[in-house]
Formats: C-alpha cells, structure tokens, sequence
C-alpha cells in the first residue's frame, strides 16, 4: 500500500487497539497493509471477513443475485466525452474510479407488489429471503454480464431455489424484490476485496460507511462558460484524489424491473416485481449507481458537476484531496470556494444550460435547508445533500427505480 494511503487513512479515524494482518494478496505491501489497518480499525484486522462461496445456479423457476456497479463503475466518466450522448461531468473534469465498495444485505421476496398502487413500499408478506451481507467492490466487475448490456460486467452472490416453506414458485406471478445497503461489518462476505481492499473496508467498518467511492479527478476542458465571467477558477486545483465514506444505511423496496416490460403505474417507469422463468433461472441485479453523488439536484439523472467537491480540496504530502468529512459544514445554496467566495456555474458541454445565472446552488426539491435544523427535517450542508442523493443509488436490473427508505437521519 502507498505512503498516500497511509496518510489518508490515518486522517479519516482516531487510532484504536493494533491488530495484524492475516493476509496479504500477492505482490502487495504486507508491512504497510498492516500499518495502515491497525492505523484506522479499531479491533477489525484485515482479513477477518467471511469467505465468500459464489452460488450455485438455481435453474429454471429459481432466482439468481447478482450485483454490479455497472460499465461506469469499471472505468468512469470520460473528458470530453466520445460521443455527445454520453455521460460526462458538464464542468470539464475527467472522473476514474478506484473502488466502488458496497455491503448491502436482506434479499426478499414478498407476495403481491402490486398491492398499492399508489405506494410502492406496501406489498404482502415475505415468502423468500436470504442474508448476507456481502462486501463487494464493484470497481471491480465480474464474471456475469451485467444487465446494462454487453460491455457491463456482473457477479452473482446468492440464489434462492424456493420459497421459504419450500415451495416452489409460482411461475404465474410477481414478487417484490427487496433490499437493504448496511454499514460495513467484520461478519459479511467478502467478494472480491483484496489485503489493499481490506484496510479501507477497516475504516468503513470503523465509521459505519456503507459506501465507499473512490477515484481520481483531472480538469480536462476547454472553451467552457460560466455565468460569471470574472470569477477566479484557478482558485480550484486541476487534479483531486476523492475517498468519499458514505453512512447511508437504505432500504431499497419493491423495485420496478425493466425485463418485465412498459406496463406500469402512473408516476413509475417500470412494472414492478420479479417471476421466475421456465427454462433458465431469472437474475435479480442488484445495481449501485455512480453518477448519484454528483447530480445538481434531487431530480432523477441530473448533471453532474464536480467543483463544489474540488472547492475543498486540501493538500495531503502533495495530492489535492476531499472526503466527505470535507463537505460537513459546506454550504451548497450557493456554494463558496476556499475564500468564501460564491461560485458560479460551469460548463463546457454544449448540450448544457444552467439552471439560472445565480451563484451556483443545487436544488433540493423544496426539502428545507437550514445549517441548524434538525437532520430528520433539513438539509444542513452539502453533506447531508450528498448523503441524500447517493442514498438513491440502489435499483434493480440496471434501472429499475425501488422505494427509497432512508435508515439514518434525514429528511424522508
């Protein structure tokens, strides 16, 4: 492991009791690893998660669970963009990620998700499940091929054969599909990290994270507008390594599913529920987005920018850098540089047309924003905006949108 990560990681957490390392992956630093983990995990030692046994394919009327982060997980978001549609950063900057770590937990099955049309998290009683949780960088791929298409890249990580009482499945009918993000633990499965993996999955154990988004960002544009011509963006450094630990434990319930067609509730985009199939098993996906942390509003697929997060960087043995700790306390209606100077929009795709020519400020969708209100009602900073946003990220299938049940402070 590198001096860089040493560093970050001792700066995210207070240093607990020392612990060893058990294993190593090969060609790596086993002296540094273990520096590294006793520096930010308290009483987690690398290497004490579960072993993980892929599942065997349950056949035709079972379920498959696969997960994946999808192609932009794999690499990240290109600048300037090949092609005009896309997705890119609209402010210039080239993003490449280097882990996308997730836990998530609780598969269910329930009866009857069409219960409530007008509710999507009311469904009958569960009937299937299987627990985990599973630790799992999608960064890495897998595999399966995803169901995004071709170039998207999957892992399985369980199977239900029948239902609970160990019936078969109804080939008639629909199950809801349910799942749950859960803070990091020393008792889930680990997938596929590795000893380097390991140490941060320490600190996101430490912490209570739940999501771990890490990569690095470099300014790449040209000929970009803005909506104030006077302001100063060399105040913002050009490159920014980005570590973001996210706490946001979140239920993800009765998810649409784009396989089972366009029939769909009014204000939903997709049918709900999963069925099995007769000659192949069916494969529930569960997807992590990317692109949620980054969106300049609560409105599904806004653009993304990344200078509000390059306005805080700060300089660790030489890299610029931000964590999500940089965003507690930073305003976001506007948002301000290192001098507390209001920033303005930029952008440098043509497609892209600024919300208004006020200083830069993201919207939230009338939930209130107040820098001393109660987290359960308000957004305080653009912590809390960021959390609420990636808290979205769970979907099935590729984009099958699910009820978002928020398990820690926020507004609803």
């Amino acid at each position: 492991m590198s001096r860089f990560w040493l560093i970050i990681l001792a700066a995210l957490t207070a240093c607990g009791t020392t612990s060893t390392a058990t294993d190593t992956a090969s060609g790596e630093d086993a002296t540094a690893d273990t520096a590294a983990t006793d520096a930010v995990s308290g009483d987690i030692a690398v290497g004490t998660l579960k072993t993980f046994t892929p599942p065997t394919d349950p056949g035709a009327g079972g379920f498959l669970f696969t997960t994946s982060g999808e192609v932009l997980a794999l690499g990240g978001y290109a600048f300037p963009p090949t092609t005009a549609s896309d997705p890119a950063f609209v402010d210039g900057w080239d993003i490449h990620f280097t882990r996308f770590i997730v836990t998530f937990d609780h598969l269910q099955l329930s009866d009857n998700p069409d219960k409530m049309p007008t509710d999507e998290s009311k469904t009958d009683g569960v009937v299937a499940h299987v627990d985990g949780p599973w630790a799992v960088d999608l960064h890495k791929g897998g595999p399966l091929q995803g169901k995004g298409g071709s170039d998207e890249q999957a892992v399985a990580v369980a199977a239900i054969g029948k239902m609970d009482s160990g019936k078969a499945f109804d080939p008639q009918s629909k199950y809801a599909f349910s799942f749950a993000s859960v803070p990091a633990t020393a008792s889930a499965f680990n997938v596929n990290l590795d000893a380097a993996d390991l140490a941060v999955y320490a600190t996101m154990t430490a912490h209570g994270y739940t999501t771990w988004i890490e990569g690095d960002a470099t300014w790449k544009a040209a000929n970009c507008k803005t909506t104030d011509t006077k302001y100063d963006f060399s105040v913002l450094p050009k490159t920014v390594h980005f570590a973001l630990g996210l706490a946001i434990p979140t239920q993800y319930l009765n998810c649409q599913n784009p396989d089972l067609g366009d029939t769909h509730f009014d204000g939903e985009e997709h049918p709900r529920g999963v069925s099995v199939l007769a000659t192949a098993s069916a494969i529930a996906q569960v997807t992590f987005h990317t692109d949620h942390s980054f969106w300049e509003s609560f409105i599904h697929d806004s653009p993304m920018h990344f200078d509000p997060m390059a306005a805080v960087a700060h300089d660790v043995n030489g890299v610029m850098t931000v964590t999500a700790a940089d965003f507690v306390g930073q305003p976001f209606q506007p948002f301000v540089d290192k001098n507390k100077t209001p920033m303005p929009w930029r952008w440098c795709v043509d497609a892209y047309t600024p919300p208004n020519q006020a200083p830069m400020s993201f919207d939230t969708q009338n939930i209130p924003v107040s820098a001393k209100g109660d987290p359960t009602t308000t957004l305080r900073d653009f912590a809390d905006y960021t959390n609420y946003n990636t808290s979205t990220q769970g979907h099935l299938n590729s984009d099958g949108l699910c009820f978002v049940q928020r398990n820690y402070p926020s507004p609803k």
